[in-house]
């Protein structure tokens, strides 16, 4: 394709993208599933240009932002605290489908050898994180069934490739040892957290010295890019290793990012995020035209491959309720288990099961299989099938089946925390001990109005925690007010520049600091990020 039209092919995509996520939200559907038909449509429009997609390069421009974007707003804590139930999703159920799916496309497809059939079991085993994210944004799910389902979707791609390479290679050689894939799948587990480890402390000595918030957006993106290529270079798990930087960053953010620097970096990545994203599910959409036209078209080849690809695409669906139902209450059994961690309802595991959308990442598995890979042909059009069946039909009515069965998960014993009227009315007794400490030689306060303003500050926030309702017309009627007098300043600092008194600069910089102080206030009187 010529540079200029794959320019235009790229803004094509974005203008798609914007489209579609107005029409998403629209029609209250999950985005991504607009994304998928809008892809397809762009597809088979006439005088749509082919648009092929190389696997490894989705991969590798796709995969490290998103995922290192995933991990650092993971809070650690509770990825720590639910390590059980994700590793026995990120693994287990990686390894129990991927041989279920082996097996059953084997008695289904005669040709299409074991491990082959095992080869796409990897391939379509794993749910994907972009599309977990994309999914379950703004549903009312628990936060801790958001955490398990998110941090299964981060660690099991890396589960999934590993035992796709391992299937892969014995499919072509016709070769297979267990005690050498063990040994090969804790290597490349090591050896990609070891990766991003070493990535994430060498990332956070290089953040500490910087100031420019500008050169530290860059620099994070070049650690997401960097990680996961050297640890596919050095033959490990790169997804590990951008996962691993990506925790220890996340946890280590508060300590070495200022305020604005985080304020412009969360800004640009969650641009980028959502680019991505967007892309990612329209390529999907597109490749189904490289897909058809693999099988020779709409032909006969096509037609009766099909229904074997709906049956393996039910047993994936079906593989993954078989295995979350025992993993979720056999544990529990175990009285230590059940005292930290008592039985949730049955829509939790209903959910966990149901929320297993295949990506991005299935997809270029299986475009990366090479030319007269056994079944390769069938590997393509099944996984493609299986996106498409579980991002439109699963995605799309996981949000119904959410508003049905109203989940509810049991918290862990311990895991109390202090709510935010709380944790404001302490912060604020600490600033304000800090300006009580602060006198004048005769023992008077040199800062009245200061004192005066975080004692304010504790009063509402304990007053909020002990009745919301008592103080409801005030702080209407004070945020009303503060939001007004926030405008008229806008409004006064705009008429300046217009009549030439300030410069841009000073516009500028005035104005980014009303920005902020709306920001606050909306935050605090819990508008969010209304208009007004």
């Amino acid at each position: 394709m010529h540079p200029l039209a794959l320019f235009e092919t790229i803004l094509l995509l974005l203008t798609a993208a914007l489209v579609l996520s107005v029409v998403a939200r629209r029609l209250r559907m999950p985005p991504a599933a607009a994304y998928v038909i809008g892809g397809v449509a762009l597809a088979f429009a006439p005088g749509a240009p082919r648009f092929a997609i190389d696997p490894e390069f989705v991969l590798v421009l796709f995969m490290p932002p998103l995922l290192l974007s995933s991990a650092y707003f993971t809070v650690w804590r509770d990825f720590r605290a639910n390590l059980r139930p994700i590793l026995l999703l990120a693994i287990g159920a990686v390894i129990f489908t991927t041989l279920i799916v082996g097996f059953v496309a084997h008695a289904l497809v005669p040709a299409l050898p074991l491990a082959a059939g095992f080869c796409l079991g990897a391939i379509v085993s794993p749910p994907d994180a972009v599309a977990a994210k994309a999914v379950l944004q703004g549903l009312p799910v628990p936060q801790r069934l958001v955490t398990v389902l998110e941090g299964e979707s981060l660690v099991n791609d890396a589960s999934g490739l590993m035992l796709y390479r391992l299937a892969a290679a014995a499919a072509l050689t016709g070769a297979f040892s267990w005690p050498d894939a063990a040994l090969t799948f804790g290597q490349l587990t090591a050896g990609g957290v070891a990766v991003g480890a070493f990535a994430a402390l060498a990332a956070d000595a290089a953040l500490a010295r910087l100031r420019d918030s500008q050169l530290i957006i860059v620099t994070s993106f070049l650690v997401a890019y960097v990680t996961y290529i050297g640890a596919e270079y050095v033959h490990v798990s790169g997804v590990l290793a951008v996962v691993t930087a990506g925790l220890i960053m996340g946890w280590r953010q508060h300590e070495l990012l200022d305020a604005h620097s985080r304020l412009e970096a969360q800004a640009v990545w969650r641009t980028v995020v959502f680019v991505m994203e967007a892309l990612v599910f329209i390529l999907i959409g597109l490749a189904l035209r490289n897909v058809v036209e693999e099988l020779g078209g709409f032909g006969p080849t096509l037609t009766s491959a099909l229904p074997f690809a709906l049956t393996v695409t039910a047993v994936v669906v079906l593989a993954r309720f078989i295995w979350v139902f025992p993993a979720t209450y056999l544990p529990r059994l175990i009285p230590s288990i059940r005292k930290r961690d008592p039985f949730p309802p049955l829509s939790v595991p209903i959910l966990v099961g149901w929320a297993g959308m295949r990506g991005v990442v299935s997809l270029a598995a299986a475009l990366a299989l090479p030319i007269g890979f056994p079944g390769r042909d069938f590997i393509i059009l099944t996984t493609f099938v299986v996106i498409a069946v579980t991002v439109l039909v699963q995605g799309a009515s996981l949000g119904p089946l959410v508003e049905w069965l109203k989940p509810t998960s049991p918290a862990l014993e311990g895991a109390a925390h202090l709510n935010e009227h709380q944790a404001r009315a302490t912060v604020y007794e600490a600033a304000l001990a800090l300006i009580a400490r602060e006198l004048d030689a005769h023992g008077q306060e040199i800062h009245p109005r200061l004192t005066e303003e975080y004692r304010r500050r504790v009063f509402v926030s304990r007053k909020n925690h002990e009745d919301r309702e008592a103080l409801a017309d005030v702080r209407r009627a004070h945020f009303e007010m503060a939001l007004a007098a926030t405008d008229a300043a806008r409004n006064e600092l705009l008429r300046l520049h217009r009549a030439g008194d300030i410069h841009d600069t000073t516009l500028h910089a005035v104005e980014g600091e009303l920005d902020l102080e709306e920001a606050r206030l909306r935050r605090l009187s819990g508008a969010g990020g209304a208009t007004h």
